[in-house]
Protein backbone atom coordinates (compact mmCIF):
# COMPACT_ATOMS: atom_id res chain seq x y z
CA UNK A 1 0.00 0.00 0.00
CA UNK A 2 1.14 3.31 -0.65
CA UNK A 3 0.58 7.18 1.21
CA UNK A 4 -1.93 9.34 -0.62
CA UNK A 5 -1.60 12.98 -0.21
CA UNK A 6 -4.27 12.83 1.74
CA UNK A 7 -3.36 12.37 5.81
CA UNK A 8 -4.66 9.26 6.60
CA UNK A 9 -5.59 7.54 3.64
CA UNK A 10 -3.58 4.54 1.59
CA UNK A 11 -4.02 3.43 -1.53
CA UNK A 12 -3.40 0.05 -3.05
CA UNK A 13 -4.32 -2.10 -6.35
CA UNK A 14 -5.42 -5.26 -3.55
CA UNK A 15 -6.97 -5.34 -0.24
CA UNK A 16 -5.37 -8.52 0.03
CA UNK A 17 -2.15 -7.04 1.56
CA UNK A 18 -2.87 -5.10 4.53
CA UNK A 19 -0.78 -4.63 7.65
CA UNK A 20 -1.06 -4.39 10.88
CA UNK A 21 0.38 -0.54 9.60
CA UNK A 22 -3.03 0.13 7.71
CA UNK A 23 -5.09 0.03 11.32
CA UNK A 24 -7.05 3.67 11.78
CA UNK A 25 -6.53 4.62 8.02
CA UNK A 26 -8.59 4.56 5.50
CA UNK A 27 -7.78 2.50 2.41
CA UNK A 28 -8.40 2.75 -1.22
CA UNK A 29 -8.26 -0.44 -3.14
CA UNK A 30 -8.85 -1.13 -6.13
CA UNK A 31 -9.75 -4.68 -5.48
CA UNK A 32 -14.03 -5.88 -5.56
CA UNK A 33 -16.39 -4.67 -3.42
CA UNK A 34 -17.60 -8.11 -2.69
CA UNK A 35 -18.02 -9.12 1.08
CA UNK A 36 -14.46 -10.95 1.52
CA UNK A 37 -12.53 -7.59 0.77
CA UNK A 38 -15.19 -6.04 3.58
CA UNK A 39 -14.14 -8.29 6.30
CA UNK A 40 -10.21 -7.81 5.40
CA UNK A 41 -11.44 -3.68 6.20
CA UNK A 42 -13.00 -4.79 9.42
CA UNK A 43 -10.32 -7.05 10.58
CA UNK A 44 -8.19 -4.77 9.85
CA UNK A 45 -9.69 -2.42 11.98
CA UNK A 46 -9.73 0.56 9.21
CA UNK A 47 -12.05 3.62 9.78
CA UNK A 48 -13.33 3.15 6.07
CA UNK A 49 -12.93 2.03 2.40
CA UNK A 50 -13.71 2.47 -0.93
CA UNK A 51 -13.42 -0.78 -3.42
CA UNK A 52 -14.81 -0.91 -6.86
CA UNK A 53 -18.60 -1.85 -7.85
CA UNK A 54 -17.28 -4.95 -10.32
CA UNK A 55 -20.10 -3.84 -12.69
CA UNK A 56 -22.35 -4.92 -10.02
CA UNK A 57 -23.04 -8.43 -10.75
CA UNK A 58 -25.23 -11.12 -10.34
CA UNK A 59 -27.28 -10.67 -6.98
CA UNK A 60 -25.06 -7.02 -6.83
CA UNK A 61 -21.93 -9.48 -5.43
CA UNK A 62 -19.86 -6.55 -6.33
CA UNK A 63 -20.90 -4.38 -3.41
CA UNK A 64 -21.68 -6.69 -1.38
CA UNK A 65 -19.11 -5.33 1.09
CA UNK A 66 -21.08 -2.00 2.23
CA UNK A 67 -23.76 -3.83 3.52
CA UNK A 68 -21.58 -5.97 5.50
CA UNK A 69 -19.63 -2.90 7.08
CA UNK A 70 -22.93 -1.25 7.47
CA UNK A 71 -23.60 -3.48 9.94
CA UNK A 72 -20.27 -2.80 11.97
CA UNK A 73 -20.75 0.69 11.79
CA UNK A 74 -17.93 1.25 9.22
CA UNK A 75 -18.14 3.59 6.22
CA UNK A 76 -17.61 1.89 3.32
CA UNK A 77 -18.63 3.39 -1.01
CA UNK A 78 -17.63 2.43 -4.30
CA UNK A 79 -16.26 3.92 -7.80
CA UNK A 80 -17.43 3.19 -10.95
CA UNK A 81 -15.87 -0.01 -13.04
CA UNK A 82 -16.37 2.48 -15.84
CA UNK A 83 -14.38 5.31 -13.91
CA UNK A 84 -11.68 3.22 -12.65
CA UNK A 85 -9.41 0.82 -13.79
CA UNK A 86 -10.39 -2.25 -11.18
CA UNK A 87 -6.60 -3.74 -9.75
CA UNK A 88 -5.05 0.20 -9.97
CA UNK A 89 -5.27 2.30 -6.98
CA UNK A 90 -3.44 4.86 -8.51
CA UNK A 91 -6.34 4.97 -10.94
CA UNK A 92 -8.90 4.83 -8.27
CA UNK A 93 -7.95 7.52 -6.60
CA UNK A 94 -7.29 9.87 -9.61
CA UNK A 95 -10.42 9.50 -11.04
CA UNK A 96 -13.16 7.10 -9.65
CA UNK A 97 -16.68 8.36 -8.97
CA UNK A 98 -18.63 7.06 -6.57
CA UNK A 99 -21.54 4.77 -7.69
CA UNK A 100 -22.62 3.39 -3.52
CA UNK A 101 -22.21 4.39 -0.21
CA UNK A 102 -23.06 2.77 2.86
CA UNK A 103 -25.26 3.98 5.71
CA UNK A 104 -22.02 4.47 7.92
CA UNK A 105 -20.45 6.54 4.94
CA UNK A 106 -23.33 9.01 4.12
CA UNK A 107 -23.31 10.02 8.12
CA UNK A 108 -19.62 11.24 7.43
CA UNK A 109 -21.28 13.33 4.25
CA UNK A 110 -20.49 10.79 1.26
CA UNK A 111 -22.21 10.45 -1.45
CA UNK A 112 -22.54 9.62 -5.13
CA UNK A 113 -20.97 11.38 -7.97
CA UNK A 114 -17.92 12.34 -5.15
CA UNK A 115 -14.93 11.88 -6.42
CA UNK A 116 -13.01 8.98 -4.49
CA UNK A 117 -10.59 11.56 -2.73
CA UNK A 118 -13.06 13.33 -1.72
CA UNK A 119 -15.32 10.50 -0.34
CA UNK A 120 -11.97 9.16 1.04
CA UNK A 121 -10.90 12.40 2.94
CA UNK A 122 -14.32 12.65 4.34
CA UNK A 123 -14.33 8.98 5.91
CA UNK A 124 -11.09 10.21 8.32
CA UNK A 125 -13.50 11.84 10.60
CA UNK A 126 -15.21 8.34 11.00
CA UNK A 127 -13.82 6.44 14.21
CA UNK A 128 -11.47 3.34 14.04
CA UNK A 129 -14.19 0.61 14.75
CA UNK A 130 -13.24 -1.40 17.68
CA UNK A 131 -16.22 -3.94 17.76
CA UNK A 132 -15.98 -7.89 17.35
CA UNK A 133 -15.65 -8.55 13.54
CA UNK A 134 -17.90 -11.82 12.69
CA UNK A 135 -15.76 -14.47 11.13
CA UNK A 136 -15.43 -15.32 7.71
CA UNK A 137 -12.79 -17.20 5.70
CA UNK A 138 -12.17 -17.25 2.38
CA UNK A 139 -12.79 -20.98 0.96
CA UNK A 140 -10.59 -23.15 -1.10
CA UNK A 141 -11.94 -26.71 -2.27
CA UNK A 142 -11.72 -29.36 -5.06
CA UNK A 143 -14.15 -28.62 -7.23
CA UNK A 144 -13.20 -31.84 -9.44
CA UNK A 145 -10.42 -34.61 -9.03
CA UNK A 146 -8.72 -36.27 -11.76
CA UNK A 147 -5.11 -36.61 -13.44
CA UNK A 148 -5.80 -32.71 -13.60
CA UNK A 149 -7.60 -31.55 -10.79
CA UNK A 150 -9.65 -28.02 -10.85
CA UNK A 151 -9.43 -25.96 -7.86
CA UNK A 152 -12.00 -23.28 -6.76
CA UNK A 153 -10.56 -20.60 -4.76
CA UNK A 154 -12.33 -17.50 -3.61
CA UNK A 155 -9.65 -15.52 -4.57
CA UNK A 156 -6.73 -15.42 -6.62
CA UNK A 157 -4.31 -14.68 -3.54
CA UNK A 158 -5.08 -18.39 -2.45
CA UNK A 159 -2.97 -19.55 -5.23
CA UNK A 160 -0.23 -21.99 -3.70
CA UNK A 161 2.48 -23.23 -5.48
CA UNK A 162 1.02 -26.87 -6.08
CA UNK A 163 -1.39 -25.23 -8.39
CA UNK A 164 1.10 -25.91 -11.35
CA UNK A 165 -0.75 -27.66 -14.24
CA UNK A 166 -3.82 -27.60 -12.58
CA UNK A 167 -7.25 -25.37 -13.44
CA UNK A 168 -7.63 -22.61 -10.92
CA UNK A 169 -11.45 -21.00 -10.99
CA UNK A 170 -11.30 -18.16 -9.14
CA UNK A 171 -13.83 -15.63 -8.06
CA UNK A 172 -11.53 -12.65 -8.47
CA UNK A 173 -11.74 -10.48 -10.89
CA UNK A 174 -9.70 -10.66 -14.57
CA UNK A 175 -7.61 -7.56 -13.98
CA UNK A 176 -3.85 -7.42 -13.61
CA UNK A 177 -2.99 -5.65 -10.34
CA UNK A 178 -1.09 -1.74 -11.28
CA UNK A 179 -0.90 -2.89 -14.72
CA UNK A 180 2.30 -5.63 -13.82
CA UNK A 181 1.21 -8.71 -16.04
CA UNK A 182 3.36 -10.75 -13.55
CA UNK A 183 0.40 -10.39 -10.74
CA UNK A 184 -1.87 -12.06 -13.03
CA UNK A 185 -1.21 -15.57 -11.59
CA UNK A 186 2.00 -16.71 -9.10
CA UNK A 187 2.06 -20.05 -10.70
CA UNK A 188 1.78 -21.61 -14.08
CA UNK A 189 -1.51 -23.29 -14.05
CA UNK A 190 -3.14 -25.37 -16.77
CA UNK A 191 -5.85 -22.89 -16.86
CA UNK A 192 -7.49 -20.50 -14.84
CA UNK A 193 -10.84 -18.70 -14.84
CA UNK A 194 -11.88 -15.09 -13.16
CA UNK A 195 -14.63 -12.65 -12.92
CA UNK A 196 -15.03 -9.84 -15.77
CA UNK A 197 -16.06 -7.49 -13.12
CA UNK A 198 -18.25 -5.95 -15.92
CA UNK A 199 -15.42 -5.44 -17.64
CA UNK A 200 -14.93 -1.93 -17.15
CA UNK A 201 -12.60 1.16 -17.62
CA UNK A 202 -9.82 0.09 -20.44
CA UNK A 203 -11.06 -3.58 -20.71
CA UNK A 204 -9.13 -3.72 -17.09
CA UNK A 205 -11.34 -6.83 -15.56
CA UNK A 206 -10.10 -8.72 -18.67
CA UNK A 207 -6.59 -7.98 -18.80
CA UNK A 208 -5.58 -10.98 -16.97
CA UNK A 209 -5.87 -13.38 -20.30
CA UNK A 210 -3.47 -10.98 -22.63
CA UNK A 211 -0.81 -11.42 -19.31
CA UNK A 212 -1.19 -14.96 -19.69
CA UNK A 213 -0.62 -15.71 -23.00
CA UNK A 214 3.02 -15.66 -23.26
CA UNK A 215 3.19 -18.11 -20.17
CA UNK A 216 1.28 -20.36 -22.14
CA UNK A 217 -1.61 -20.72 -19.21
CA UNK A 218 -5.27 -20.43 -20.81
CA UNK A 219 -7.43 -18.03 -19.25
CA UNK A 220 -11.00 -16.83 -19.07
CA UNK A 221 -13.69 -14.67 -18.07
CA UNK A 222 -17.13 -15.17 -16.78
CA UNK A 223 -19.75 -13.06 -17.49
CA UNK A 224 -20.48 -10.45 -14.59
CA UNK A 225 -23.90 -11.50 -15.00
CA UNK A 226 -23.86 -14.99 -14.52
CA UNK A 227 -21.74 -15.57 -11.38
CA UNK A 228 -21.35 -14.00 -8.16
CA UNK A 229 -17.76 -12.35 -7.99
CA UNK A 230 -15.99 -13.18 -4.68
CA UNK A 231 -17.64 -16.57 -4.87
CA UNK A 232 -15.62 -19.81 -6.97
CA UNK A 233 -18.97 -22.02 -6.27
CA UNK A 234 -20.98 -19.49 -8.07
CA UNK A 235 -18.36 -19.22 -11.39
CA UNK A 236 -17.99 -22.94 -11.42
CA UNK A 237 -22.20 -23.43 -10.85
CA UNK A 238 -23.35 -21.10 -13.36
CA UNK A 239 -20.70 -18.55 -14.85
CA UNK A 240 -20.66 -18.64 -18.73
CA UNK A 241 -17.55 -17.57 -20.52
CA UNK A 242 -17.40 -14.48 -21.52
CA UNK A 243 -13.75 -14.15 -22.99
CA UNK A 244 -10.66 -16.40 -23.50
CA UNK A 245 -7.20 -15.37 -24.49
CA UNK A 246 -5.01 -16.86 -27.50
CA UNK A 247 -4.09 -19.72 -25.81
CA UNK A 248 -7.78 -20.68 -24.83
CA UNK A 249 -8.92 -19.87 -28.03
CA UNK A 250 -5.88 -22.39 -29.99
CA UNK A 251 -6.99 -25.31 -27.86
CA UNK A 252 -11.01 -24.52 -29.03
CA UNK A 253 -12.64 -22.70 -25.75
CA UNK A 254 -15.43 -20.47 -27.24
CA UNK A 255 -17.64 -17.41 -25.34
CA UNK A 256 -20.85 -18.80 -23.96
CA UNK A 257 -19.49 -22.12 -22.57
CA UNK A 258 -19.45 -22.97 -18.95
CA UNK A 259 -16.70 -23.13 -16.96
CA UNK A 260 -16.73 -27.33 -16.45
CA UNK A 261 -17.10 -26.78 -20.54
CA UNK A 262 -13.93 -24.96 -20.31
CA UNK A 263 -12.38 -27.14 -18.23
CA UNK A 264 -12.98 -30.27 -19.92
CA UNK A 265 -11.42 -28.51 -22.88
CA UNK A 266 -7.83 -27.38 -21.08
CA UNK A 267 -7.78 -31.07 -19.68
CA UNK A 268 -8.46 -32.46 -23.17
CA UNK A 269 -5.48 -30.43 -24.94
CA UNK A 270 -3.34 -31.28 -21.91
CA UNK A 271 -4.21 -35.44 -22.54
CA UNK A 272 -3.63 -35.01 -26.03
CA UNK A 273 -0.05 -32.98 -26.10
CA UNK A 274 1.33 -35.49 -23.11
Amino acid sequence: MAESDIPGVRVADTITKMSSDDKGLVIVAASHGGVYPGYLTAAGRCRGVILNDAGLGRDRAGIGALDYLDRLGIAAATVGHDTARIGDGADMIANGRITFVNAAAERHGCCVGQSAAEAARLMTSAPIPNGEVPEHQEDRFLLRDGAIPVWGIDSNSLVRPDDAGTIVVTGSHGGILGGRPETAIRVDALAAVYHDAGVGKDQAGISRLAALDPRGIAAATVDGDTARIGDARSIWASGRISHVNEVAAAWAAKVGMTVPEFADVAAAHRTKTK
